[in-house]
């Protein structure tokens, strides 16, 4: 039974059945009588002081319910949206910490704060009415430029953060840095930016809220990543109701991609106002909406430089970094430029010194906060850049150069000089199979090939790090966070043998439903098909921190094991009973308690029986029941790690890229269901192939309009931007989690843009070309072949 549905087997998803047959059960989906709608009047303006808002034409308007404005927030004293992350600056002071109103009063600070909210019967009716609202804005200048945000001069978005400087951090010491530049050979420099993007899950996020006046209950039902943690933050720091008066269920959600970790505006107004107008409240996101105010991911400019010695291997790194945090301190924001960023500049590779220094500046722009691979992407994009330029200037092969300079496997576990220590790893053979399964000998023979067609062809290595399974709470703690990150989960049987796991991760696409089912068969025997996995919903699940970082499987599938743990441990004792043995001569083996060297045995499900049905049993040594609770806090991150390698093809007169060839070896220690695994692996890969070729939130300069505020002008790649992915897998299992897994879900987006980003500039280094802007769009490529800067 195990071997066919447990750990290591192909097993379809548990979940398609209602997902592909329509039968899912989304937050827009929910049947709630009385509703009502929201609908949210935003600013048209990046900077602007509000002079005066006129709702009465709106409040005469058919189905209007309620109007709410800022004014309306801040006189029911309701407290502003948090940053749960403290970041201390290079001096030791926190960052600056400017409010984040729920609803603008007297300033808007980017295209899409909200400033009003019509609640109405219908949504037309309620969006007619807010298109009734007249808002009298006074114009101010906008700082929207991240290059030039934190000069002289710019326009302040907050008057509690002087200059827009969130923070100034570092980590490393900059003298033993400059020490070691000073004795290099040769130092390869670079100037870079990560590009903003715009998460784009298939739904938009959304919300509903029903207050109970009866009991002073809540119920919000929201496209949440963390239930638990919304739930926290709305009721302890915002709201201020006492939380176990405010359930948050997360039902099916349509992907997350981070961007619905956070604590939104939206989700807040939806929960208060329900118990002002004593109806349920239900907002959708438009699409449009989505683009201007969901929290925006990357955007960082930056300065490194890389000092190697003679045979190119390396003495120290220095990196230099403005992060854009936009117009508000988001949730975790102030994490992502910071320890999720700056602490993976090592890389794979040895080097012994690294300074970084990273300032995060505020802008009249959305939020930005952590999207998929959240600061690996850009410490990936530094590092695989730089050490790619440094092949070519120093003439070396960049896969020799990277192997001169990979950690060894008996170096594990290994200290970085940026703080982390890795657990285990063993690169040279991802990139051996990498290029093996790339046909990486043959590319000479292609590239010519391609060059007999009036074709650029070119190749690009990407071997990425990261840091994920996001926990221990203790190094949590000390950097600043504000909640614990251990997982629980709860198996709970039923008298006949099925079994209900809970779990306080949350599934928004992951596939937890299957993957978790798997352990638990694997674990116990039981078939999958009598096993259901519950999430998402605070009122009947153990409280957990939700799914993000890649931390689902290795911190929350590790609390399922030790909850099956504590199964096993009890069933032996009612078997031993049942089989008049002693408990320590029992032994579990699929799914059967046996009495070691005899043939006696029990099911487990005939354990299970006995403990609901206890006419024969020890009840003064043992409690009925079979319902086992666990909470697992690990020891440290898990490192997954790999070599990803992309050929491209750019026709020099249009500036098109075609990915022509695409292979990713992997890392993610031991892996539960390998169908899965390569989906996330396709996922993240496209993720990164849009950020490196199509991808680009664009604001408007001088005015802060974004200029890619829909699918026709923001491109989302599509199943023909990309090749059929080659995939391959080495295992060295994470040795501090009882599973021996790291994580997958991050690695595509995080390897990707810098192998293709390497590619297009090997393909154009016969052309001269050394640098272009991401993404590689034609205009970007064909500006760069011909000197132009890119706009």
């Amino acid at each position: 039974m195990a071997a066919e549905t447990g750990i290591g087997a192909r097993v379809k998803r548990k979940e398609d059945q209602r997902f592909l047959t329509g039968t899912g059960r989304y937050v827009d989906d929910l049947p709630l009588a009385r509703s009502t709608h929201a609908y949210f009047v935003r600013s048209p303006h990046a900077h602007a002081r509000i002079k005066g808002i006129d709702t009465s034409a709106a409040a005469g308007m058919p189905g209007v319910v309620a109007i709410f404005t800022g004014k309306d927030v801040a006189d029911a004293k309701v407290g502003s949206l948090i940053c749960g992350w403290v970041v201390k600056d290079k001096h030791g002071q926190p960052h600056k910490a400017p409010p984040h109103p729920v609803m603008a009063a007297d300033t808007v600070r980017y295209v899409g704060d909200p400033v009003a909210m019509v609640v109405a019967n219908t949504a037309d009716e309620a969006k007619d009415a807010a298109e009734a609202i007249k808002v009298d804005y006074d114009v101010k200048a906008a700082n929207v430029d991240l290059a030039k945000a934190l000069s002289k001069g710019a326009a302040e978005v907050h008057a509690e953060a002087p200059g827009n400087l969130v923070y100034d951090w570092e980590i490393g010491v900059k003298a033993d840095v400059d020490a070691a530049f000073a004795k290099a050979a040769h130092v390869t420099k670079i100037d870079i930016v990560n590009n903003r993007l715009i998460p784009n899950a298939m739904e938009p996020r959304a919300a509903a809220a029903e207050y109970d006046k009866g009991t002073g209950q809540y119920t919000l039902w929201s496209t949440s990543q963390n239930p638990h943690v919304l739930r926290l933050i709305l009721s302890a720091f915002v709201l201020g109701i006492p939380e176990h008066k405010l359930r948050v269920i997360a039902p099916d959600v349509g992907g997350g991609f981070g961007s619905k970790i956070f604590c939104y505006n939206e989700e807040t107004m939806v929960c208060w106002a329900s118990s002002r107008v004593g109806r349920p409240i239900k907002w959708t996101a438009e699409r449009s909406e989505s683009f201007q105010t969901d929290a925006h991911g990357r955007d960082h400019v930056t300065h490194a430089e890389l000092a190697m010695d003679k045979d190119g291997k390396f003495l120290a790194l220095k990196v230099e970094t403005t992060a854009n945090m936009g117009a508000y301190l988001s949730t975790f924001a102030t994490a992502v430029p910071t320890y999720l960023y700056a602490t993976l500049l090592a890389g794979q590779y040895t080097t012994p010194l690294i300074y970084a220094n990273v300032k995060a500046a505020l802008t009249h722009t959305a939020p930005v906060d952590a999207y998929r691979g959240a600061g690996r992407p850009e410490a990936t994009y530094v590092i695989e850049s730089i050490v790619s330029k440094a092949a070519k200037e120093m003439k070396l092969d960049p896969a020799e150069l990277r192997r001169r300079n990979f950690i060894p496997p008996t170096a594990f576990p290994y200290q970085t000089p940026v703080a982390l220590q890795y657990d285990s790893g063993n690169y040279q053979p991802l990139i051996d199979e990498a290029m093996k399964m790339a046909d990486y000998k043959g590319f000479e023979g292609r590239r010519a090939e391609s060059k007999s067609r009036g074709k650029l062809r070119g190749i690009g290595f990407s071997s990425y790090i990261e840091a994920c399974g996001l926990a221990p709470s203790q190094v949590i703690g000390q950097l600043g966070g504000g909640v614990g990150q251990w997982e629980s989960a709860q198996i709970k049987f039923n008298p006949t043998g099925n079994v209900q796991v809970l779990t306080g991760a949350h599934s928004h696409g992951q596939s937890h439903e299957t993957t978790f089912a798997q352990i638990v068969s694997d674990k116990l025997g039981v078939p999958l098909e009598n096993i259901e996995v519950v999430h998402g919903d605070t009122a009947t699940t153990p409280f957990g921190m939700g799914s993000y970082g890649s931390r689902s499987l290795a911190v929350g599938g590790s609390a399922i094991v030790k909850a099956a743990d504590k199964v096993i441990a009890k069933g032996k004792k009612i078997a031993a009973h049942l089989m008049e043995a002693s408990a320590a001569d029992v032994v579990f083996e699929n799914g059967v308690f046996k009495v070691a060297g005899t043939d006696k045995n029990v099911p487990l499900g005939q354990a299970v029986f006995a403990a609901y049905v206890p006419h024969n049993y020890p009840l003064h040594e043992l409690e009925p029941g079979m319902d086992e609770n666990a909470f697992y806090d690990p020891a440290n991150f898990v490192y997954p790690a790999g070599t990803q390698i992309c050929e491209v093809e750019v026709d020099p007169e249009t500036g098109i890229v075609e990915i022509v060839n695409f292979t990713a070896v992997d890392d993610f220690g031991n892996i539960i269901n390998p169908m899965i695994v390569e989906g996330q692996v396709h996922g993240g890969i496209v993720q990164g192939v849009g950020q490196a070729l199509l991808e680009n939130a664009v604001y408007d300069k001088a005015t802060g309009q974004l200029l890619s505020g829909s699918y026709m002008d923001y491109t989302m790649p599509r199943a023909d931007d990309v090749p059929s992915f080659k995939l391959g897998y080495k295992v060295t299992p994470c040795p501090h989690n009882p599973l021996g897994v790291k994580g997958c879900g991050e690695a595509g987006a995080i390897a990707a843009p810098a192998a293709v980003m390497n590619a297009v500039h090997d393909a154009l280094a016969p052309l001269g070309v050394s640098h272009v802007p991401m993404p590689a769009t034609p205009l970007n490529v064909w500006q760069a072949i011909h000197g132009k800067a890119a706009a």
